[in-house]
C-alpha cells in the first residue's frame, strides 16, 4: 500500500504576485519559487480569505470564514488575533489521521493564554513566534512552549533549518508541515549578502532593496526544503504548495510593482486579497501547468484533505469546498458567492466588504473611522513583544466608542473584462448590486453570529 501523501505549505508575509520573479518586472529574483512554478500547477485565481494575517490564516486552517472563528483582527494583545477554542485546525485533523504535524515560523493565531498554543491546535511541533510580527534578530523562539533567546541568526534562515530538521525527524511517517515565514513582513531587516543584488543597481530605496533581498534568502531557504526532500527521497509523495496569506504593503518606501492590481494589504480590492499560489504533486498535477479555476482561502482545508484521502470530520461546518477536481480548469468564476470583509476590532457590515459571484464583483470601500487604531493599542503592540513574562489574559479593550457612519455607495466591477477594477459599473446594473447586497447582507448576518459566541469564548479565557 502506498503511504498517504505528506502536505508541506509554505507561506509568506505580504508576499505579492510582483514579488514572484516569474510573475514580476524583473526587479524581485526568486529562482526557486520560478522552479516550483515550471514542476507544480500555478493558481491564477487565487484568494485569501482577508487582506491581513490573523483572519487569513485562520480560515487556512480551519476552512471557516475568519469572523467564524473570532480572528478577526492582527492585535494580540487585546486578543485580536485569537482562533476560537472550539475550532477545528488541519493539525487537529492530520494529526488524528496518523500523520505528524508541525509549524515552522509565524502563528499569530493566539499570542495569549496556553490554551492557544500551535501545540494545543493540532501542532505535534512548534519552533517560531506566537505573534504578528518578530524583530529578525533581536527575538525569542518558542519551541515548543519553552523560549530560546536569539543566537544571533536570520530568523528567515532558523525557520529554514527547522524545517529541515523537522523533516529528518519525521521522515519515516506520513507529516503535514506548515512553513510559515514572517518575509517579507516589516520589520524591513536582512543580511547584507541579500541585499547587496538589489541595493547596487541604484534602482530601488534602500527599504526596498532589504525587501527584496529578504523574499531573496526566503526563495533560497525554499530551495533547501524542496533540495531536502530529494535527499530523503520524500519528493514523489510529497504535496508542496507556496502562497501568501494577503496582498502586499505598497505605501512609503514599500510601493513597488503588483502586475497592476488595483489596492493593497488590508483592502479587500484585488491587490489585497488575490495572491500567488503553486501546487506541486509528482504524478497527479502536470508541471508547469496553470489552473485558472476560482480558490479561496476556506477551500485549502477540504482540497488538501480530499488530496491525502482523509475525509473532513462530519460535525465541521466548512465554508470552504474542496476544488482538487477543479486543479485543472479554466473557469475562473465562482457560481455562488464569496466574500471578503476586515476592519479593525469588531467586524462591520459593507465596511471594507466585497462579494464575489460569476464574473462580478461588488466592493464597498473602507469606512475610515473603523480602521482607526487608538495610539495605547499600537502602544501595547510594540510592548508586548518585548515582554519577558506574557500576561495570562489579553489587555481589556472596548471598542463601543467608535462612532461608524453609514457606507460608502458600492462600486461594481465585471472581473472577466477588468480584471484591475477601473471600471465601476454600479450604476448600470442597480438590479445586480441590490441582488449582490442582500447576499452579502445575509453573509454577514450569519458569520457575526458565530463571531458573537466566538469572541464570547475568547473573553473567558
Amino acid at each position: 500500500m502506498t503511504q498517504s501523501p505528506n502536505v508541506i505549505f509554505i507561506l509568506a508575509d505580504d508576499m505579492g504576485y510582483g514579488d514572484f520573479g516569474i510573475f514580476g518586472d524583473g526587479s524581485s529574483r526568486t529562482p526557486q519559487l520560478d522552479r516550483l512554478v515550471a514542476e507544480g500547477c500555478t493558481l491564477s485565481h487565487c484568494y485569501s480569505a482577508s487582506p491581513v494575517c490573523a483572519p487569513a490564516r485562520a480560515s487556512l486552517l480551519t476552512g471557516r470564514y475568519p469572523q467564524r472563528t473570532g480572528a478577526v483582527d492582527t492585535y494580540e494583545a487585546i486578543g485580536g488575533d485569537r482562533m476560537a477554542l472550539r475550532e477545528v485546525t488541519l493539525g487537529d485533523v492530520y494529526r488524528a489521521n496518523g500523520y505528524r504535524t508541525g509549524l515552522i515560523g509565524k502563528w499569530h493565531l493566539g499570542l495569549i493564554g496556553s490554551q492557544y498554543h500551535p501545540n494545543q491546535r493540532g501542532f505535534d511541533t512548534f519552533v517560531g513566534f506566537r505573534g504578528g510580527w518578530s524583530d529578525y534578530y533581536q527575538y525569542k523562539i518558542d519551541r515548543n512552549g519553552t523560549s530560546e533567546p536569539s543566537d544571533g541568526s536570520y530568523m528567515t534562515h532558523v525557520i529554514t533549518r527547522e524545517a529541515i530538521r523537522f523533516l529528518d525527524e519525521n521522515a519515516d511517517k506520513p507529516f503535514f508541515l506548515h512553513v510559515a515565514y514572517n518575509a517579507p513582513h516589516f520589520p524591513f531587516q536582512c543580511p547584507k549578502e541579500y541585499v547587496r543584488p538589489f541595493s547596487e543597481t541604484g534602482r530601488f530605496h534602500p527599504t526596498l532593496a532589504t525587501l527584496y533581498g529578504m523574499i531573496a534568502c526566503m526563495d533560497e531557504g525554499i530551495g533547501q526544503i524542496l533540495q531536502h526532500l530529494d535527499e530523503l527521497s520524500l519528493a514523489e509523495n510529497t504535496i508542496v504548495v507556496f502562497s501568501s496569506d494577503n496582498g502586499p504593503q505598497l505605501y512609503g518606501d514599500t510601493a513597488r510593482y503588483n502586475c497592476c492590481l488595483h489596492g493593497e494589504k488590508g483592502e479587500v480590492f484585488e491587490g489585497g486579497i488575490r495572491v500567488p499560489a503553486v501546487i506541486r504533486w509528482p504524478g497527479h498535477l502536470p508541471p508547469d501547468s496553470r489552473c485558472h479555476a476560482f480558490f479561496h482561502g476556506c477551500d485549502w482545508f477540504p482540497t488538501l484533505l480530499e488530496a491525502c484521502s482523509i475525509p473532513v470530520p462530519q460535525k465541521l461546518a466548512l465554508d470552504g469546498t474542496s476544488r482538487l477536481t477543479d486543479l485543472l480548469s479554466k473557469d475562473p468564476f465562482p457560481a455562488y458567492p464569496q466574500f471578503w470583509q476586515y476592519n479593525r476590532f469588531t467586524p462591520v457590515s459593507r465596511c471594507n466588504a466585497a462579494v464575489r459571484m460569476g464574473p462580478w464583483k461588488l466592493v464597498w470601500p473602507p469606512i475610515e473611522e473603523a480602521h482607526q487604531v487608538p495610539p495605547e493599542v499600537i502602544a501595547l503592540d510594540e510592548r508586548i513583544k518585548q515582554m519577558e513574562t506574557l500576561p495570562d489574559r489579553p489587555y481589556p479593550f472596548d471598542d463601543s466608542f467608535r462612532c461608524i457612519p453609514a457606507p460608502h455607495p458600492p462600486q461594481l466591477y465585471r472581473l472577466e473584462d477588468d480584471p484591475l477594477e477601473r471600471n465601476d459599473l454600479a450604476s448600470k446594473h442597480p438590479d445586480l448590486v441590490q441582488k449582490l447586497s442582500a447576499a452579502f447582507d445575509s453573509w454577514f448576518d450569519s458569520v457575526m453570529a458565530d463571531y458573537q459566541t466566538a469572541a464570547a469564548d475568547n473573553h473567558q479565557h
